[in-house]
């Protein structure tokens, strides 16, 4: 039996050796969880055309929406309040358009981090730019920033009912943390099915989607350390499977 392809977005990078050579990369640990969850992770770049993007979203059964930099705010009709990080518009394009079609076309989605803030705006919302500076009395929750680790940040308040608590459990999780941005107005179709304890919306799903749940945390590098996150990855396979 063949298993089910997961398109994971991929992101721009300069790291490699020699210096400034130009790769499209994917943290490991999406591969990982990906292929415990019983799926075969394919990476999709985020420099593609339109047709080449559209070529991939036909080619997959399910669709990881990555964690990463921030999303420029005119993807949402605002303007950049000069605390962005690692903005990519050529990325935003890409992954707006995936996640817009998933939705419509009713493609299984599993969005983290920034993958959630993209399910958003494609869905017609908008975000928070910088959780300390346009929040008040908020938790850290970029205490990890840039490099998603296993350890609990915060807890999150996962509502009952929910597709969500289906997948991790009813009530206080705990998970990890690392974004500045978060969602501020709810796009159509989603609605909220966490929070943190200050308020922050933790996770989004789209109740008449046949699976769409989104994240605000990095269940992938959470699969060793707490292996009830890899029920998110085994809820996205087994849609994708069906």
């Amino acid at each position: 039996m063949s298993l089910p392809v997961i398109g994971v977005t991929g992101y721009a990078d300069q790291s490699a050796r020699p210096p400034n050579v130009p790769i499209f990369a994917i943290a490991r640990t999406y591969v990982r969880a990906v292929s415990l969850g019983g799926g075969t992770p394919l990476v999709i770049p985020p420099y593609l055309d339109d047709a080449l993007v559209r070529g991939a979203f036909e080619g997959v059964d399910g669709l990881i929406l990555s964690g990463g930099g921030d999303i420029h705010p005119s993807s949402f009709g605002e303007t950049d309040c000069g605390l962005l990080w690692r903005v990519d518009e050529r990325r935003d394009r890409a992954e707006l358009s995936l996640a817009r079609w998933a939705l419509e076309e009713k493609l299984p989605i599993l969005a983290i981090c920034r993958g959630v803030q993209t399910l958003n705006v494609a869905a017609g919302g908008t975000l928070i730019q910088d959780i300390p500076t346009q929040t008040s009395n908020a938790l850290s929750h970029s205490c990890v920033a840039g490099r998603p680790l296993p350890t609990v940040a915060h807890t999150v308040d996962v509502v009952p009912g929910s597709r969500l608590a289906d997948l991790i459990g009813v009530g206080e999780i705990g998970v990890n943390s690392a974004h500045h941005q978060a969602v501020k107005d709810v796009g159509d179709q989603l609605t909220v099915v966490a929070r943190a304890p200050d308020g922050i919306i933790e996770a989004l799903e789209a109740p008449r989607h046949p699976f769409c749940v989104g994240v605000q945390w990095h269940p992938e590098a959470m699969v060793e350390s707490t292996p009830v996150m890899r029920s998110l990855f085994e809820g996205l396979i087994k849609a994708a499977r069906s």
